[in-house]
């Protein structure tokens, strides 16, 4: 918005004639792999048993693939399991903690439901660590001899932890990740995590549904040989007369999964292996980042709303409104802001998280093009004018 110097006119900008041509910006489910369409899916293991020849390859090519691409440590497990990674964590939560003490770490709405889940589900007396949203707590002095719970990314609040430093590589306790929105998109250091988590529906846009964990050899000898003080249901039990379940880290899942879900995620691995692996989707999320943050400095309305570079995500950029002086306000024109856009077809589902400061969550995952987040600026300073 710019003034006349001869009628001291508001002169508003003009709408951008130049759609991003995919304006899929949400956190999750998010952005389809460049190049993907129902037509590219294989089809011929759909209406097949799970359990039979072609259900059983396609689930342990899925593994397997997605170990190598994340690089995994030759010695770790990794497994299919049910419900997304909510499903992942819980079944990693319920399973695993009760023997050791408990360092709970949170820093948005996730890291604070696992919070819930363990002190008031589990009942288990824990050290809870929080932070605002736009922060990450104190990681120093986090006791080695207790299991640790935490999110890597804060997908409902922009922030990641910054390196694996902070974790003891002699430790006794368990480290267990939430790493859904930062994995194939940051740099895990996965010899510091013993129990990994994330889901498709993220940072490689597959479909919903589906969770993955990721299981160290000492989190293996854990499960063997401290069974967690309480019943489990079917769902969630990896162990059966004291050994691992180890069907479930080849393809023999617990409950029946999409295998249309399955080809989906396959088409993604795909994509990733062929446009050059993790390095290569790690930089594809930086420059999309980067590039937002160029447009972040020129407009003098938003800001990021974690104030530190070394904790911002790469992935879930959550942004706030400059001036907070009217929550109320604010929270108002952040729904005016995202329905305009949606109208307009320039961006799909950025509004904030519910729980977080008013202001727009812009998903700069590798599926997305950074031409695609160039476009949007323009849009967002439009819809900031018109929604004046």
């Amino acid at each position: 918005m710019t003034e006349s110097a001869e009628a001291g006119a508001i002169v508003r900008r003009a709408k951008p004639d130049i759609l991003p041509p995919n304006p899929h910006f949400s956190s999750g489910p998010c952005a389809k792999p460049p190049g993907w369409s129902p037509a590219a899916l294989r089809t011929d293991s759909l209406g097949r048993s799970h359990r039979g020849a072609i259900g059983k390859a396609r689930l342990k090519d899925a593994i397997e693939r997605t170990h190598a691409l994340l690089r995994l440590p030759a010695d770790y497990r990794l497994g299919i399991v049910p419900a997304s990674d909510t499903g992942a964590v819980e079944m990693a939560l319920w399973s695993i903690l009760g023997p050791r003490p408990v360092t709970m770490l949170a820093w948005e709405s996730f890291g604070a439901g696992w919070v819930t889940d363990v002190i008031k589900q589990l009942r288990l007396e824990a050290e809870v660590r929080t932070a605002d949203y736009g922060d990450i707590c104190d990681l120093n002095a986090v006791d080695p001899a207790s299991d640790i719970v935490f999110t890597w990314n804060g997908t409902t609040s922009g922030v990641r932890v910054p390196n694996a430093e902070w974790i003891a590589a002699d430790r006794t306790g368990l480290s267990i990740c939430d790493a859904t929105s930062a994995a194939f998109a940051q740099d895990i250091d996965w010899a510091k995590i013993d129990v990994g988590t994330f889901s498709w529906q993220k940072a490689l846009g597959g479909e919903g549904g589906h969770g993955m964990l990721v299981l160290s050899p000492r989190a293996v000898e854990r499960l063997e040989s401290e069974p967690a003080p309480r019943p489990l249901p079917k769902l969630f039990r990896m162990t059966k007369g004291g050994k691992l379940i180890d069907g479930i880290f080849k393809g023999d899942t617990i409950n029946t999964p999409s295998m249309l879900c399955v080809e989906d995620w396959l088409f993604a691995l795909s994509w990733a292996e062929r446009i050059g692996g993790l390095e290569a989707l790690i930089a594809r999320a930086d420059a999309n980042a980067a590039a937002l943050g160029d447009w972040v400095k020129r407009a003098d309305w938003i800001e990021h709303l974690p104030s530190d570079p070394s904790i911002r995500s790469n992935t879930s950029a959550c942004l706030q409104f400059a001036d907070r002086s009217d929550p109320e306000a604010n929270g108002a024109r952040q729904k005016a802001i995202v329905k305009l856009l949606d109208d307009e077809g320039a961006a799909y589902d950025i509004g904030a998280y519910r729980d977080a400061p008013p202001g727009l969550r812009i998903w700069c995952g590798a599926t997305v093009e950074t031409s695609d987040i160039e476009a949007l600026g323009p849009w967002l300073d439009w819809a900031w004018e018109q929604t004046a």
